[in-house]
């Protein structure tokens, strides 16, 4: 890539990884059903004025704003509020990787080769390290487990958001990445309205619109306009002039951004045995990336000798 297009992918990892550190503030004034309310909110608008609708049908575009959105998000944001670790969250949710390739294989027939399972096991040893560490440390709580299941569930959704996009981009090629982003809003902005108002309350809400602090503001503006509109957008247009292989990978350090931003600004720690988990998950997603790059090198290697 060029230099200025490496730029632009490290811009979007270091967004995205401390867009982890922001949620935790943004649920701490903010009803998390609500703030996911505000954000689709400032996706849709004013951007759908100038976007233009993608030719998408809309029971796609239903699909992928459920899921990869409102899905996404809702158990995301939940899982914070209940006490998840901003940092440990950046990592669990890269699960989604995994959870991608099994709903191909299941629902598109992607094969699932030997580095696929080989990664998903490693990875998986990690993810229970992390959740037994959660568990046998006490400043982590209680719920720490009820946010660590919400994390899962809410990689879940991404990678259902995921495929949908697979067949997006099967069924109508071509279709602008910002366009998804907008229009795609519209039903997770209106289900978040619903959910907040049903489950939280006209109380919490009139509250947390009562004390809205420019913690809150800058929460709410980080979230739509960097992570979402900014954030998605740099990484399509990436991802649609280069190799996956070249732009793909740097998403293994949204969680190391994710880990030391949590570290810095919200003093978080972990224990041995969750250090331990996070480097077996970053290993189960390098083994699955990375694997057959290595071997094609050392097979082009022996070729030249």
């Amino acid at each position: 890539m060029r230099g200025k297009d490496w730029f632009l992918a490290l811009c979007v990892v270091v967004i995205w990884g401390v867009n982890f550190v922001v949620i935790k503030v943004g649920v701490a004034e903010i009803p998390p059903l609500m703030l996911g309310a505000l954000r689709f909110l400032l996706v849709v608008f004013p951007a759908a004025f100038f976007v233009p609708r993608p030719k998408i049908p809309f029971r796609l575009l239903f699909l992928y704003g459920l899921t990869i959105s409102f899905g996404q998000f809702a158990f995301l944001f939940c899982a914070i509020k209940v006490g998840m670790p901003a940092g440990l969250a950046s990592l669990v949710l890269q699960a989604q990787a995994f959870f991608t390739l099994l709903l191909c294989a299941i629902f598109m027939q992607e094969p699932l080769r030997l580095r696929h399972f080989c990664g998903m096991l490693i990875a998986a040893l990690g993810i229970i390290l992390i959740a037994r560490g959660g568990l046998s440390t006490q400043s982590l709580g209680h719920l720490s487990l009820l946010g660590f299941i919400l994390t899962l569930l809410a990689a879940l959704c991404w990678a259902t958001g995921n495929m949908l996009n697979k067949i997006i981009a099967r069924e109508v090629p071509g279709s602008s990445p910002l366009g998804l982003v907008v229009w795609s809003a519209f039903l997770p902005m209106l289900a978040f309205c619903a959910a907040s108002v049903l489950l939280e309350g006209q109380q919490q809400i009139a509250s947390a619109i009562l004390h809205f602090s420019w913690r809150s503001f800058f929460s709410v503006i980080y979230l739509s306009g960097a992570s979402s509109l900014l954030g998605y957008s740099v990484w399509s247009s990436l991802m649609a002039r280069y190799e996956t292989w070249r732009v793909a990978p740097l998403s293994l350090l949204v969680p190391v951004v994710g880990l030391i931003a949590a570290w810095l600004l919200l003093d978080e720690k972990l224990a041995w045995i969750q250090i331990l988990g996070a480097l077996l998950v970053m290993l189960g997603l390098m083994v699955n990336l990375f694997l057959p790059a290595v071997r094609q090198w050392m097979h082009n290697r022996r070729a030249v000798q």
